[in-house]
């Protein structure tokens, strides 16, 4: 009797491990199916690959890596954060890849204009990975819009100020002063877009600069000539 049972144990594992095996190749078949369909955009397709992957393997590390990025392509958001998530959820060896998903969810809530958290998500990057440039790029841009976010919304309540100071006064009120468009965030914030912005908001920052210089350079002009008609009365 014993030896029956060896072999009818024998025969369990072998039946077990040729499951494992099968299901192995399906997920990986279907992965590869989704590279094909991902590098030809084919963004919907791809996703069922990736997710028929997913359903034979919930902790494949490329399929759910993968899957976050197809999410993106389609602007799901919060989806494509979510599949981010699993993936750090199963990867616990490989820093670069964690970075990697860490930026790209980054990127996904610098689309949703959750800056703050996107700043983060940026951070966590590089300390995965301190040579991501793209990722310490990324960062600055997305301080330098919490900046100007700040300071936005500090000129609005000065603003808001006035106006209720003008308000309080008896003689006739002004129309209040309309608030300027917030700039659109880039579709995918890549490396060249966010050097673009960068560029932008420096450009800016030099023309108000140079309109200053302007300014203060009158006055000097001005207080010059009210100087100089003043010695010539003396």
């Amino acid at each position: 009797m014993k030896p029956n049972i060896v072999k009818y144990c024998l025969f369990l594992l072998m039946i077990v491990f040729s499951t494992s095996l099968s299901a192995q190749k399906d997920v990986r078949k279907n992965v590869r199916k989704g590279n094909r369909a991902y590098q030809q955009q084919k963004f919907s397709e791809a996703f069922t690959f990736y997710n028929d992957a997913l359903t034979e393997n919930p902790a494949s590390p490329e399929a759910n890596y993968n899957t976050g990025n197809t999410l993106y392509r389609q602007k799901e958001w919060d989806k494509s954060v979510e599949a981010y998530n699993q993936f750090l959820a199963v990867e616990k060896e490989n820093p670069e890849k964690m970075s990697a998903a860490w930026h790209n969810i980054g990127n996904s809530l610098l689309q949703k204009k959750e800056l703050e958290k996107s700043m983060e998500a940026y951070k966590m990057a590089l300390r995965m990975n301190p040579q991501d440039d793209e990722a310490r790029y990324n960062l600055a841009v997305v301080q330098k819009m919490i900046q100007d976010k700040e300071q936005e919304q500090e000129q609005d309540q000065q603003d808001q100020q006035q106006d209720q100071s003008q308000q309080e006064q008896p003689q006739g009120q002004e129309d209040q002063p309309q608030k300027p468009e917030q700039p659109q965030e880039p579709e995918q914030m890549s490396r060249d877009n966010a050097r673009q912005l960068l560029q932008a908001i420096e450009q800016d920052e030099r023309q108000t600069q140079e309109r200053v210089n302007q300014i203060k350079a009158e006055e000097r002009k001005q207080q010059a000539d009210e100087n100089r008609r003043r010695n010539r009365d003396w």
